[in-house]
C-alpha cells in the first residue's frame, strides 16, 4: 500500500527511486530530524524492498501529475533516482521541474566500461540487440530485465536464461529458462552459472554500479562476448551527481 505522509515545516525530499543509489540516500535523510524523505517507487516488482521514510508506490499520471503532487506535499527537492534506463520517469521528472520550480538533481551512477580481454559489442536499444544477438551466439544469458522480454520472443533457434525478481510476462522466447533471483550477485556465482548452462554470449543493459557488474568479469574470464545495450538519453539542463555523497551536497546547497 501507498503511503500518502502529510506536509511537514522545513525540507522535504522527493527520491524518485528503485536504485541502490536512491536506497542509500534515504536511509541517510531519514536519520535527519529536520528533513521529511518520501521515496517513490514504480511498483514493478511485487515485493520491493522499502527504504526507510515515507513511500508511495504506482506512477504519478504523467509530468502533470507529479507536478501536482509536489505542490500539495510541498516537495523542497526532488533527486531522479531511477534506474539509468527509466527513461519515460526522467522526462517526467524535468518536465515537473519546468511546472514547479522545485530543484531537480539526476542521480545517475557511471556506466560501465570495457577492460582488457573485455569482447563486447554495442547496441543503442532492445530491438537492436535482438537483431545482433543470432551473430554472437546461441545460449544467451540475458540480463536486460523481465519488462523487454518480447523483443527477443521471435528467436526461436536461441537458447535464454533470464534472471528477474518477479515471473516475465508473456510474450517470451520459446526456448527460456527463468531464475527468480536478486542482486547483488557474486563472482562465483556467475562464473558457475555460465559455466553450468553453456553460455556462450552476455546480453546486458549498461546499468552501471557494482551490485551486477560480477556478470561481466565472469564474461570476460570465459572468453565470451558481451552484448550490451547503451543507457537512452537523458534530459537536458539538469543537474547531475554520480554518487549518493555528491547528492547530499546539492541538496545542502540547493537548501540553501
Amino acid at each position: 500500500m501507498s503511503a500518502e505522509p502529510a506536509p511537514l515545516p522545513g525540507r522535504h525530499v522527493l527520491i524518485l527511486g528503485g536504485t541502490t543509489e536512491a536506497r542509500r540516500l534515504a536511509e541517510v535523510l531519514a536519520g535527519d530530524p529536520s528533513c521529511q524523505v518520501t521515496t517513490s517507487l514504480a511498483g514493478r516488482v511485487a515485493s520491493p524492498v522499502l527504504p526507510p521514510g515515507d513511500t508511495r508506490i504506482g506512477g504519478f499520471g504523467g509530468a502533470t501529475g507529479l507536478a501536482a503532487w509536489i505542490v500539495a506535499h510541498e516537495v523542497t527537492s526532488v533527486v531522479d533516482a531511477t534506474h539509468p534506463f527509466a527513461e519515460r520517469m526522467s522526462f517526467h521528472a524535468a518536465e515537473a521541474q519546468a511546472l514547479t520550480g522545485v530543484p531537480l538533481l539526476a542521480l545517475r551512477r557511471p556506466g560501465w566500461t570495457p577492460r582488457p580481454g573485455d569482447d563486447w559489442t554495442f547496441a543503442d536499444s532492445l530491438d537492436e540487440a535482438a537483431a545482433r544477438l543470432p551473430g554472437l551466439g546461441s545460449r544467451a544469458f540475458l540480463t536486460t530485465g523481465r519488462m523487454g522480454l518480447h523483443t527477443f520472443a521471435h528467436l526461436t533457434d536461441t537458447w535464454f536464461l533470464v534472471r528477474s525478481v518477479d515471473p516475465p510476462d508473456e510474450p517470451v522466447p520459446p526456448r527460456l529458462e527463468v531464475l527468480l533471483d536478486r542482486g547483488p550477485f557474486t563472482l562465483e556465482g556467475e562464473r558457475e552459472l555460465i559455466a553450468r548452462h553453456r553460455i556462450d554470449v552476455l546480453v546486458t543493459k549498461d546499468s552501471g554500479g557494482s551490485a551486477t557488474a560480477p556478470k561481466l568479469t565472469a564474461a570476460r574470464e570465459a572468453g565470451i562476448p558481451v552484448l550490451v545495450v547503451r543507457r537512452p538519453r537523458i534530459p537536458e539542463g539538469v543537474a547531475q551527481a554520480e554518487d549518493t555523497d555528491a547528492a547530499l551536497e546539492w541538496l545542502g546547497a540547493a537548501r540553501a
